[in-house]
């Protein structure tokens, strides 16, 4: 019997909640892909917590990022989601990028990079192109603090050019974006139990 892994989907859309939002609609998908891989998740719209702007761990004054941060590092497997605004990633997404900057200096106990051993994993969308330039800054990121990026671990959708359709407003997921999910979701899987029987060696 396999055990249970844990993911944690950071939402990067603009929308506090409660408005409806692909990112989140795409994040859950994910999450629920996952599950049926015996990981359990859990999603967090980043845009409804107070994340002050820095690239420290703990920027003070009601910062509210050390609350997420602890059950980012909990987590076997990130699900980083974000929309594309202007062929970018979004402001919210930027911010969380910053604020994980202060992982490159955090070691553990055997003085590896203490986000070793962790899978992360990314969608993107929007209604104009940018989501292979959005993975790629989104996994130098992620790989540059530690995390380990699976085969085909990017999920993304673009609508049609000059148009106004979002994502959730789609009457079913395109076969190629569900077949996607489902791929990113197995490897992610895999390589996180892989990481957890055999971490990285120590330096």
């Amino acid at each position: 019997m396999t055990s249970t892994l844990t993911a944690l989907a950071i939402s990067c859309t603009l929308k506090p909640s409660p408005a409806e939002s692909s990112s989140d609609l795409l994040a859950r998908q994910l999450l629920d892909a996952l599950s049926a891989h015996d990981v359990s998740g859990d999603m967090v719209r980043a845009v409804d917590f107070d994340i002050r702007p820095g690239v420290e761990k703990d920027m003070g004054d009601g910062d509210q990022w050390p609350a997420l941060r602890r059950r980012m590092l909990a987590a076997d497997i990130l699900v980083f989601v974000t929309p594309t605004w202007m062929g970018q990633h979004s402001s919210v997404a930027q911010r969380v990028l910053e604020r994980l900057d202060a992982e490159l200096s955090e070691t553990d106990d055997q003085g590896r990079p203490i986000l070793f051993d962790k899978v992360a994993i990314a969608g993107v969308l929007g209604n104009e192109d940018g989501a292979h330039h959005i993975s790629a800054i989104l996994f130098q990121a992620l790989d540059d603090i530690g995390y380990t990026i699976p085969a085909q671990a990017s999920v993304y959708w673009n609508g049609e050019a000059m148009q106004t359709v979002d994502y959730k407003d789609l009457e079913e997921t395109p076969e190629k974006v569900a077949s996607a999910i489902q791929t990113a979701a197995r490897n992610a899987a895999h390589l996180a139990r892989q990481l957890t029987a055999q971490p990285y060696p120590a330096s």
